[in-house]
């Protein structure tokens, strides 16, 4: 778990995306319990509802499940789901607009290919 939280996003939707990153970067696996809404409260020093919020949709969605009494766990093929899920977004989110904006500019493929090149290798050196 990490600090504070960002301000452009609401608080209950950045608890639910460190969740699932922490799935994806296999800190949580399948079958581990993961932190239990009082944990999160008392890391974070936020309300109740506002952990609710971005945990249950994570258990809606079958990405963590609940043993009463017990608390929450990592469901199997969770990791597998939010690569999915997140790669969608990731089209959404990204490439449309990028594609899009390519477009307007009269930027070619082979050109948006090549600057995602350049970019990839500047973050090698």
């Amino acid at each position: 778990m990490k600090g504070p939280f960002d301000q452009d996003k609401p608080i209950y939707i950045q608890v639910r995306e460190r969740i699932e990153d922490q799935i994806l970067n296999h800190q949580l696996k399948e079958g581990d319990q993961a932190p239990s809404t009082n944990q999160l409260v008392q890391f974070y020093k936020i309300n109740h509802v506002t952990v609710s919020n971005g945990v249950n949709p994570l258990v809606d969605e079958g990405i963590l499940y609940k043993k009463r009494g017990i608390g929450m766990f990592v469901a199997e093929g969770a990791r597998e789901k939010l690569i999915r899920k997140r790669k969608e977004l990731f089209v959404e989110d990204y490439v449309v607009k990028l594609v899009h904006e390519a477009e307007k500019l009269g930027i070619t493929e082979n050109e948006i290919i090549q600057s995602i090149k350049n970019v990839k290798g500047r973050g090698a050196e």
